[in-house]
């Protein structure tokens, strides 16, 4: 069985995008998007609401030939490139690269991956992940916390249908004052 890992950047006030789908608050520094980069490498398949898909793949799919790509972008945008998605939409026709699109049923999708044999899996936007958290499909959470309030926008966690409960497995302090945290579901 595979795990699923919800994880992002996010504002001290629980946002990960400000009004307007503002996320220029959230530049990561060096060390930040390198542990990101270390954690896509990690992961076997992510999964994109549409949203999320539409940012990353305006930008992705070809941010390693910019002629000002840093080493760490070009590495970035090579395993996201390379790495198998899947997008979750009902609004949308068709996705490029190594990507599939699924129209039907997010939460049975997502269980069914789950179920099947392979590493783990990353989930991605907030309207998603939402609705694996309350299916109690979330085994990890990882919360990059940066120290900003923004008052309002997208946030991190939607409502709950019922409490769940956490471990915290790890904690870490990276340049900027960004805190990292993570979570494994107890069941």
């Amino acid at each position: 069985m595979r795990k699923l890992i919800y994880g992002m950047n996010l504002s001290l006030d629980g946002y990960i995008a400000a009004p307007g789908d503002d996320i220029g608050w959230s530049v990561p520094s060096d060390e930040l998007f390198q542990f990101w980069s270390v954690q896509l490498q990690a992961t076997d398949l992510s999964l994109y609401g549409r949203k999320l898909w539409q940012t990353m793949s305006s930008h992705w799919p070809t941010a390693d030939q910019q002629p000002d790509a840093t080493p760490a972008e070009i590495e970035f945008a090579r395993r996201w490139r390379d790495m198998s998605k899947v997008v979750f939409s009902s609004t949308i026709d068709e996705v490029e690269g190594n990507t599939r699109l699924v129209t039907g049923d997010a939460v049975a999708e997502i269980s069914r991956l789950k179920a099947e044999d392979g590493g783990p899996m990353a989930i991605g936007g907030a309207t998603l992940a939402g609705a694996a958290m309350r299916a109690g499909l979330i085994d990890e959470y990882l919360l990059a916390t940066a120290p900003v309030l923004v008052g309002g926008g997208t946030p991190f966690f939607t409502a709950l249908d019922s409490r769940v409960n956490l471990n915290l497995v790890e904690t870490r302090t990276l340049p900027g004052g960004v805190l990292l945290t993570r979570y494994e579901t107890r069941r």
